[in-house]
């Protein structure tokens, strides 16, 4: 697929845009001042996938306190702040990027000093731009709708432009996926800045999975986006999980893959458990193995031909494929065992 063409941004060890590979990022939950329980989210999102990591900065201690984060972590370190430019100005010393809202982090002045400092330490500022946070003169002008959004960010980039200032992300979220879509559809031809795209409060793991799904997918179907997050009202692993599954299953990742049948009268096996036990044994693989599990001889040899490892149940067995090929036939209480067996061989 052709991905929109944009500048590149560095952010730490990291690169977005100008083709990088789309990054997945997080935010955590943690009081960012409670240093030891943001560190452990952070690690615990690190081994999950994530690639980069976004804290709230409410304070000037959170602040300082971003200097031992980025010095105990691997994946980039984002402030998101608002309302208080000294706030971006200390976290810029610590942190690999700013995500500030040039509307409310202070006056024209204070945030010329913000861009100073972003540029004496050589970090990106995100202008993030949420439609439930519109300026008043915005919505008065074009109603909450994408144009708002898209004129929003445009005026923010502007005033960092005439700062002189291009190492710059842009985003712009609703909770409504269309009004997001259209957004960034409209913004990709006016500006070559790279994207974060996300839906916003797109709501529980199960609701803000499926909305995130087709929002996120749609843009990047279109090659818009170069770095995502799956907002959800969850633990955020949840979020670092179904953004590396939107990656892979769009083929823009490749990792873990399972294909399963949905079951009907002809299945003879526990498909459903059978999946799940296969998919939580094989969550932290990491090499890009298609695995398929087919409840009967259907579609199930075709299909389980056609991956790397399979199964494909019958009554009281099953058939183990691998790289097209039959394996062995297995009693149904060994499948698992024997499925899991060819999958560490590989």
């Amino acid at each position: 697929m052709k991905r929109r063409k944009t500048r590149g941004v560095r952010v730490g060890k990291l690169k977005i845009g100008n083709n990088a590979p789309i990054s997945v990022q997080s935010m955590c939950t943690t009081h960012t001042g409670d240093i030891n329980t943001t560190l452990k989210q952070i690690h615990e999102l690190e081994n999950a996938g994530c690639e980069i990591i976004r804290v709230s900065v409410v304070d000037i201690d959170e602040a300082k306190a971003l200097k031992k984060i980025k010095e105990n972590i691997n994946i980039p370190l984002v402030a998101d702040i608002h309302f208080d430019y000294r706030l971006a100005i200390e976290s810029a010393k610590y942190a690999d990027k700013l995500r500030i809202n040039p509307g409310n982090i202070g006056s024209n002045d204070e945030v010329k000093l913000v861009v100073e400092q972003a540029k004496d330490y050589n970090i990106p500022i995100r202008i993030g731009v949420n439609l439930g946070s519109l300026e008043k003169d915005v919505i008065e002008k074009f109603g909450l709708t994408s144009e708002a959004m898209v004129n929003s960010a445009l005026k923010y980039i502007k005033i960092l432009e005439e700062l002189d200032f291009y190492n710059t992300v842009i985003s712009m979220k609703a909770s409504d996926i269309k009004r997001t879509v259209d957004a960034y559809r409209m913004l990709a031809d006016k500006v070559d800045y790279p994207f974060h795209v996300g839906i916003t409060e797109a709501g529980t793991s199960y609701s803000g999975t499926i909305k995130s799904s087709i929002g996120i997918g749609s843009l990047l179907l279109d090659g818009i986006g170069d770095t995502i997050r799956v907002s959800l009202t969850s633990n955020p692993i949840e979020e670092v999980k179904a953004g590396l599954e939107i990656l892979n299953s769009i083929g823009l990742r490749k990792q873990r893959t399972i294909i399963s049948c949905p079951g009907c009268g002809r299945t003879e096996i526990d498909l459903a458990g059978l999946t799940k036990s296969i998919e939580l044994a094989t969550d932290n693989l990491k090499k890009p193995i298609k695995i398929a599990v087919m409840g009967c001889a259907v579609n199930g040899p075709g299909e389980a031909r056609e991956a790397d490892v399979g199964v494909a149940g019958a009554k009281n067995f099953g058939i183990i494929f691998r790289k097209g090929k039959i394996v062995k036939k297995v009693k149904k209480d060994k499948i698992l065992e024997s499925l899991l067996d060819e999958i560490n061989k590989l």
